[in-house]
């Protein structure tokens, strides 16, 4: 198996997925640290590039000590677009380029986006290449089995990322019609690893909760990396311990999720249209509101969880949030009765 992603050797199999509103830089340095071979970013715009869109280049900040390599995922349907983005990304210290051909998100396919690019291997093609050839970067994908099951394609796909020189593909053996329903099909990852063999790596995601489920599906499909989602939400540590390290103790869990809030305000900064004399909660809010999800996801499996949640949606200031977790993570022991899937997530907001 192979542990080389362009000019990169990568320490270990594990590899954080690439998702919306959790995949930021924060919580991907956090993951770095645990244990973590490589974190792309969150899907970025191309067009949003374009337009120096402030949201769009906030998702291009990392920190250049810890994430190494830094990939940058892109998504866009136009192969020129697509390259001059990715130019952009590689002034702003990207290492590698990871297109998002995966997506199932209307507002993306529509544009031709995501996985819409399912429908045109060799359009999707192009892309890789043109990227390779402008930026000079290591170009990686992530698609689906296809668009629905009568299309499913992925074999096709990997031959033509394939021929275009992309560096690995990582695959999500759902289609696009699924969206996240049903169960992964890892006899996809199977398939498609025995079919491209040693000539780029093959990236294993889907279902991946457990620490034994990561093992199972390198030790089953045989492919090169695994790609975890679900598992890593409000659990960093999951990247140790797939090392053998320890579980957290209830000190370092809220250590953790204190530093972690904290560089997420730090990420977020002030709210915007707020003068610097408003009052902190409201300059706060923001950066509160949308780290609830994640406060949500480090109680998971904790004595008292359910009503630390529904706690959660009330905080309104950094302050209490602060004081929310000292008060519940110092004492929380984890619940060995707690439902191993209950995540509480949309996942519509984990595109691709």
């Amino acid at each position: 198996m192979s542990r080389r992603i362009g000019p990169y050797e990568l320490r270990n199999p594990w590899v954080l997925a690439p998702m919306a509103g959790v995949s930021e830089q924060p919580f991907r340095v956090m993951a770095f640290r645990a244990g973590a071979a490589l974190c792309p970013t969150e899907l970025v715009s191309a067009q949003g590039l374009f337009h120096a869109n402030t949201r769009t280049l906030r998702y291009l900040r990392h920190d250049a000590e810890v994430e190494q390599p830094y990939s940058l995922q892109l998504f866009g349907g136009e192969p020129e677009a697509m390259a001059r983005a990715a130019m952009m990304g590689k002034e702003f210290g990207a290492q590698i380029i990871d297109i998002n051909m995966g997506c199932p998100v209307k507002k993306v396919t529509r544009s031709g986006s995501g996985s819409a690019l399912l429908c045109d291997p060799a359009r999707a093609g192009l892309i890789v290449r043109m990227i390779r050839e402008a930026t000079g970067l290591p170009v990686t994908a992530k698609i689906r089995s296809g668009w629905d099951h009568q299309n499913r394609n992925f074999l096709q796909m990997a031959d033509a990322l394939g021929e275009a020189g992309v560096a690995a593909l990582a695959v999500h053996p759902r289609t696009r019609a699924q969206g996240y329903s049903g169960k992964a099909d890892w006899n996809v990852i199977t398939e498609l690893k025995a079919h491209v063999g040693e000539k780029f790596p093959i990236i294993g995601n889907g279902d991946v909760k457990t620490v034994a489920d990561a093992h199972r599906m390198l030790e089953t499909t045989r492919c090169d990396f695994v790609m975890i989602g679900r598992g890593a939400l409000g659990n960093p540590w999951i990247f140790r311990q797939l090392e053998g390290g320890a579980a957290p103790t209830p000190a370092e869990r809220c250590a953790t999720v204190l530093q972690h809030f904290r560089e997420h305000l730090v990420f977020c900064g002030p709210a915007r249209n707020v003068p610097p004399e408003a009052p902190a909660v409201k300059r706060e809010l923001p950066a509160v509101s949308q780290f609830r999800k994640h406060l949500a996801w480090y109680a998971h499996g904790l004595y008292g969880a359910s009503a630390f949640r529904n706690a959660v949606n009330q905080l309104d200031s950094a302050a209490h949030v602060v004081e929310a977790v000292e008060r519940f993570f110092l004492g929380a022991n984890v619940d060995a009765a707690a439902p191993t899937d209950d995540y509480d997530v949309d996942y519509r907001q984990a595109l691709g």
